[in-house]
């Protein structure tokens, strides 16, 4: 798997580009930049752009799923941008496990989901 971070509007946004099958190596990358962020904003907003995405290891789905449990009322809002059908899915199927707000994007809505991860926050984009 491959996991490339960006924080927009100085941290409060954590774009994550992943691409491959998620392990839990890639949730020992993901969970501390994700906790230093909680910290210094209490609630933060993620847009999770996949490309390719071949699900989770074992490990990975394990890591996750302890991620949404320790921190179900920390993410307010979650975009998802993908490509397959399965992908809108998952990101039903995520509602389970977190308070926030969930939101499907096919890519070619990429700028929708960054206009939505966006809208109501502290700054303007």
């Amino acid at each position: 798997m491959s996991l490339v971070f960006r924080e927009e509007l100085d941290g409060i946004i954590l774009v994550v580009e992943a691409s491959g099958q998620l392990s839990k190596t890639d949730y020992e990358q993901f969970i501390p930049e994700t906790e230093r962020l909680i910290k210094e904003f209490g609630k933060i907003r993620i847009l999770f752009e996949i490309h390719d995405f071949l699900g989770w290891e074992l490990g990975g789905m394990w890591e996750d799923i302890k991620f949404d449990l320790k921190h179900f009322n920390d993410i307010e809002r979650l975009a998802i941008v993908g490509d397959k059908a399965w992908e809108h899915g998952m990101a039903v199927f995520c509602r389970l496990f977190t308070a926030a707000t969930i939101q499907y994007f096919d890519r070619s809505q990429s700028a929708e989901a960054m206009t939505w991860i966006y809208e109501g926050s502290p700054q303007p984009i």
